[in-house]
């Protein structure tokens, strides 16, 4: 068999397995093996999903036909940038957040929640090294910069909170997370409000302000008097470096 004639096949298979109801079955394969080359195929990728995705995928449970139509089109419709089935998650989050129109039986908060739970796995196997423990005697002199295993994120939903049993339906204000891997290598995440997500995201980068040099700078944005920030900031910052969310930046 040639190369093009080999591709060909491939191809043909490719697309009857991605969509055996519309696309034709490839001549000379029997009908049984064509069956179970089917069932595997589904059945691998739909257990990535599942297994990546599990507060999403419960929320499904009463509707099993709903939600595998969704990984049936994710099948279908996704093209896939990768060859490695541990990286299925992140193609069915860039699936929903860039192709999946969602229908009256999704709920609202469906990409959003799909990308915090993706996170938490991103976390988990993420290869940097959790930066040293750090003795910190005065917190307020201290440089401090975001952690690499620290993401803040922004959501409409609360999707921290999202379950069988609570399933917002509108959204009413951000959410504000910072989600990050602690000194134990477990993910862990915690709510933020709108001002300590700015104070944290002020760290992001940082290599020369102190922590007092910060909190100046974030009182000037809130209209705040300094002293009341930086009586507050330094409790803060002495929790961000307890918990591993920041580190003292590289001298």
């Amino acid at each position: 068999m040639s190369s093009t004639s080999l591709r060909d096949s491939q191809l043909e298979m490719a697309r009857f397995l991605r969509d055996p109801d519309h696309q034709p079955a490839p001549q000379g394969v029997e009908p049984r093996r064509l069956a179970i080359y089917q069932r595997l195929v589904y059945n691998n990728i739909e257990s990535f999903i599942s297994g990546g995705f599990p507060v999403l995928r419960s929320l499904y449970a009463d509707r099993d036909a709903d939600w595998h139509a969704l990984v049936r089109q994710f099948i279908e419709a996704h093209r896939c940038h990768t060859p490695y089935f541990l990286e299925i998650s992140q193609e069915f989050l860039d699936f929903l957040m860039n192709q999946y129109q969602r229908t009256g039986q999704d709920p609202p908060f469906i990409a959003e929640l799909a990308h915090y739970e993706w996170v938490e796995l991103a976390l988990d196997v993420a290869e940097e090294a959790l930066p040293p423990a750090c003795v910190v005697t005065d917190v307020l002199t201290a440089v401090p910069r975001l952690s690499t295993l620290a993401w803040l994120l922004s959501y409409q939903f609360p999707v921290h909170r999202i379950g069988p049993g609570y399933q917002p339906h509108e959204a009413v204000e951000p959410t504000y997370l910072a989600v990050y891997r602690d000194r134990e290598d477990r993910v862990r995440f915690m709510e933020l409000t709108p001002a300590t997500a700015r104070l944290l995201e002020l760290t992001r980068d940082n290599c020369s302000a102190t922590a007092a040099e910060i909190l100046r700078g974030l009182a000037g944005e809130l209209g705040m008097p300094t002293d009341q920030v930086l009586s507050f900031g330094a409790g803060q910052f002495e929790t961000f470096f307890e918990l591993a969310l920041v580190t003292l930046a590289d001298p």
